[in-house]
């Protein structure tokens, strides 16, 4: 017996999504995020451009070469690999495109979750490579 002759297997019309987004509502001041799907303000403390999702670390390759230019036309996954310091003791989380291997650096925000950028820190030490081992060999 066929699903559709049962009229449980029918689908009902999808609803209009005009609730979410009209003008000044849902996306204008924020994004969703490509990993964990929280939905992330454009706002952060510590930086004028967010282009990572402050849970998961997760970003889009949106950016060519300057910050918050989106003009990048890959728009690939961003994985975050690593965290990296500047001279002046400024984290930058190292970001590699899934899509086309590109590596960026992005500034930490403030509102970052602490255990993620503790787990992206500790990585290499943890890697069973013999980066990691070299590492613990120090």
């Amino acid at each position: 017996m066929s699903r559709n002759n049962t009229g449980r297997g029918r689908r009902r019309p999808q609803r209009r999504k005009d609730v979410l987004h009209t003008q000044g509502r849902h996306r204008a001041h924020d994004f969703r995020c490509v990993s964990c799907r929280l939905d992330v303000s454009l706002d952060a403390p510590g930086t004028a451009h967010r282009n990572h999702c402050p849970n998961c670390l997760a970003s889009l390759h949106v950016d060519r070469r300057v910050p918050g230019d989106r003009a990048a036309e890959c728009r690939g996954r961003m994985e975050a690999l690593g965290l990296s310091a500047r001279p002046d003791g400024e984290w930058m989380i190292i970001h590699q495109c899934a899509s086309c291997d590109e590596l960026s650096a992005n500034r930490v925000a403030g509102d970052d979750n602490p255990l993620a950028l503790l787990r992206l820190a500790l990585r290499p030490l943890a890697a069973p490579k013999p980066t990691g081992r070299t590492l613990l060999a120090l």
